[in-house]
């Protein structure tokens, strides 16, 4: 790591452990004080930390036209000569398709060359591509590896990922109370993933004793980072009382701050505190509008609640198209019990319904495809 660091530069990837996701950054050192004309002179004669330099001006705009080209050129140079913080970037412009065509091999080249010199920026990204399968052989042991690297240094975004790896047993053998010690170690590093993952073990009780205040307590630390997940699961425990007196408006208010960054628990859930009246005012309409969100995202228990809205004229006309779609989609989203639920209030709805009519909903069912958060 380059010390007096002003330029950031960011890659963001996301677990697909259904706990964690985090962007992790390196900042990389800029000049600021040696003019355009004179850090070029030094590039052009070889000097790495100028290349590299004058790398960030071009990927930053700082003084010149932005032009990641341009950028990817002098990264190179730099990188060439052994600069770890020009080869973390080139790998990020390789792994982004910034100024230089989308690659992950070429990525994965340039932040093994930067790991193996110890940067753990680099180690992060590495585990990175292992646990994704990106352009190297899918391998949550070597993914972990790498992660404990970065996270024996410090860095909070690995310590967070180690975390997760213990949560669910993949690279490692499962071990909760592992887990909470590495999460705790990046929550105390203000990382919202990790302060959102340790208050779901304290309300689980899972790796430490069950503890709803405490969860309530890392909840609320991420949640006021704008942490989504944590947002919800604090409305949760305002809804149910657990580690803090029950509050609907409370409740309300962390699920809507959740909800309006799309997460799909909570706009469901919001949808049924409008249907119910919990908290709110009783509004049909507004808890279709946030059934829709999370139904359109493959909610399944917002598609069922949705399908009911139409059948009964709730919030909507009445449409018994778009009650048997949804309910279709919902009966195949879920299992067990919720499962014959929907089938069952499917073939209810099915008998008001002409064949021309099933046709139609079966067709929309098939066609549909879920859309991003929103």
């Amino acid at each position: 790591m380059i010390p007096n660091m002003t330029k950031w530069c960011r890659f963001t990837f996301a677990l697909a452990l259904g706990l964690s996701c985090f962007t992790f950054s390196i900042s990389c050192q800029n000049e600021a004080t040696e003019s355009l004309k004179a850090l070029r002179t030094r590039a052009d004669q070889g000097a790495a930390e100028a290349q590299f330099n004058l790398g960030v001006k071009y990927d930053s705009g700082q003084g010149v036209r932005r032009d990641y080209a341009e950028a990817a050129r002098w990264y190179r140079k730099a990188a060439d000569q052994g600069q770890t913080a020009a080869q973390f970037n080139l790998g990020l412009m390789y792994a982004n398709g910034q100024g230089v065509a989308q690659d992950y091999a070429e990525a994965v080249r340039w932040f093994r060359k930067a790991a193996d010199q110890g940067d753990p920026g680099a180690q992060v990204n590495l585990g990175l591509m292992y646990e994704k399968g990106q352009r190297v052989p899918q391998d949550c042991a070597e993914a972990v590896r790498w992660w404990r690297k970065a996270a024996e240094q410090g860095n909070a975004h690995a310590q967070n990922n180690l975390g997760v790896m213990y949560d669910k047993g993949q690279g490692v053998p499962q071990d909760y109370a592992e887990a909470v010690r590495w999460w705790r170690k990046a929550a105390e590093q203000r990382d919202a993933d990790a302060q959102n993952n340790l208050g779901r073990r304290y309300a689980l009780g899972e790796g430490v004793p069950q503890d709803y205040a405490e969860a309530v307590r890392w909840f609320r630390k991420a949640a006021e980072q704008g942490n989504a997940d944590a947002q919800g699961s604090l409305g949760l425990r305002y809804a149910l009382g657990e580690g803090v007196p029950r509050d609907y408006a409370e409740a309300i208010r962390w699920y809507r701050k959740a909800a309006e960054q799309g997460n799909a628990d909570a706009q469901a859930v919001l949808g049924a505190m409008y249907a119910e009246g919990r908290g709110v005012a009783q509004d049909y309409a507004e808890a279709v509008r946030w059934y829709r969100k999370a139904a359109e995202q493959g909610e399944a228990i917002a598609q069922g609640n949705l399908s009911h809205m139409y059948a009964y004229g709730l919030g909507a006309p009445q449409d018994y198209v778009q009650a048997h779609m949804w309910l279709n989609l919902a009966a195949s989203r879920a299992s067990g019990d919720d499962q014959k639920r929907y089938a069952d209030a499917r073939e209810s709805v099915a008998k008001k319904m002409t064949p021309q009519q099933i046709v139609e909903a079966q067709r929309r069912a098939r066609e549909w495809v879920p859309k991003a958060s929103r």
